[in-house]
């Protein structure tokens, strides 16, 4: 089988597990062997080849559709009973570049080269994209999930494994006529860590704070009980219930009718200050992965803002710097906020691509690592804790 063949169905496979659909390796495998015996240039043997292998059950198949409907453009309606199903047809969605795709009376672009278009737009900069690239991103941002991390709790469950329950245990011997036969364990419950988002909206950030906000959008969705959102720039506001809505679209333009500082100046510290006066310091911040999404650009004193980042790291439990010009080719943070606040962050990470949020949601899943800070380090090829504790001593 090709290898771009090979290459689609798997970013196709990792689009569907963005979605929610499991997608198995061995359901990818299986679809790899069914359309080996297909022809890959038929977009509706295709879909149903996909619709076959990689969905597990009756709930996969409205996520198999839009991720379909994402990754390649095209429009797979559900079956309907009792009559003839339409096959897939191509969509006339946005195209990636000007001119590109299909025109009436000419036959449809490959799949595989809108898949390797979909590639290549998930690694580009997005305040460099045309309107066309926007609206189609934004049907990819769409399919982000974000998992929480998650934190161990008070609460115990039976385990196969872990710490013995002797209550239980004794339970079972009275039931077994005094006699211990089998030791029961428990182990503790995990639970959601809390994620908050600070997201500057500030002139300086503008170009990516639509893509931000769909991200804080994902996240407050996947996880609407342990997500809080804000907006930093000259003043503080929390956007979270305004991001609670359901279609993305709708949520963005509640939020950005919420936001009285859009495109204005940027005093990180004075409202990193209030953030944590009026909910930090009373359990926003306790044990949460804090996330600042901004530049570093920073009109206020930088020294108050090193000092609102030592104090916010003494609360949360992480906190991750996100950064859109991280991304660049030769970029080092050497604005007087980035200097001020890197000593206090744990990871240090990219935020101009859909590549790089796609990164940003396996570093909040899993952040802290040792191992993951040694690899996001700074271009001087030292952990971000590594630095910090030298600092100290």
């Amino acid at each position: 089988m090709p290898g771009d063949v090979v290459g689609t169905v798997l970013g196709f496979a990792r689009t569907l597990r963005h979605a929610g659909v499991t997608a198995s390796p061995d359901r990818v495998e299986a679809m790899l062997s069914a359309v080996a015996h297909l022809d890959v240039l038929d977009p509706t043997a295709v879909y149903w080849a996909g619709r076959l292998t990689l969905c597990g059950g009756p709930d996969d198949l409205d996520r198999y559709d839009a991720a379909f409907a994402a990754y390649f453009g095209g429009e797979a309606p559900r079956p309907r009973r009792g009559g003839a199903t339409e096959p897939p047809r191509l969509a006339r969605v946005a195209p990636l570049q000007a001119g590109e795709g299909s025109r009436d009376g000419d036959e449809p672009a490959d799949l595989a080269t809108r898949a390797s278009g979909e590639e290549v737009l998930r690694h580009r900069d997005v305040a460099e994209l045309t309107p066309a690239e926007r609206e189609h991103l934004r049907r990819l941002f769409a399919l982000l999930a974000p998992a929480a991390p998650m934190r161990t709790s008070r609460r115990r469950t039976p385990s196969p494994a872990g710490a013995v329950h002797q209550a239980r245990t004794v339970r079972r011997a009275l039931r077994d006529g005094g006699e211990v036969t089998r030791l029961l364990h428990h182990r503790a419950r995990p639970r959601p860590r809390r994620v908050v988002l600070l997201i500057d909206v500030s002139g300086s950030m503008s170009p990516y704070a639509d893509a931000l906000l769909r991200f804080a959008h994902a996240a407050v969705r996947a996880r609407p009980a342990s997500t809080e959102v804000f907006t930093i720039g000259t003043r503080l506001t929390r956007v979270t219930r305004e991001l609670r809505l359901r279609d993305p679209d709708r949520a963005l333009a509640a939020s950005g009718s919420a936001i009285p500082d859009w495109s204005g100046g940027t005093r990180i510290g004075e409202v990193l200050k209030a953030f944590l006066d009026r909910w930090g310091q009373r359990g926003t911040a306790r044990g949460a992965v804090v996330v600042l999404c901004s530049d570093g650009w920073e009109r206020g004193g930088a020294e108050l803002l090193g000092e609102q980042m030592a104090r916010l790291h003494r609360l949360a439990h992480a906190v991750v710097w996100v950064n859109p010009h991280k991304g660049r080719a030769g970029y080092e943070p050497l604005t007087a906020g980035m200097v001020a606040a890197l000593p206090s962050v744990d990871a240090f990470v990219a935020g101009h691509s859909l590549a790089a949020f796609e990164e940003l949601a396996r570093v909040i899943e899993r952040t802290p690592c040792s191992s993951f800070l040694a690899r996001s380090g700074r271009a001087s090829g030292r952990g971000l804790r590594e630095e910090r504790d030298a600092r100290r001593t």
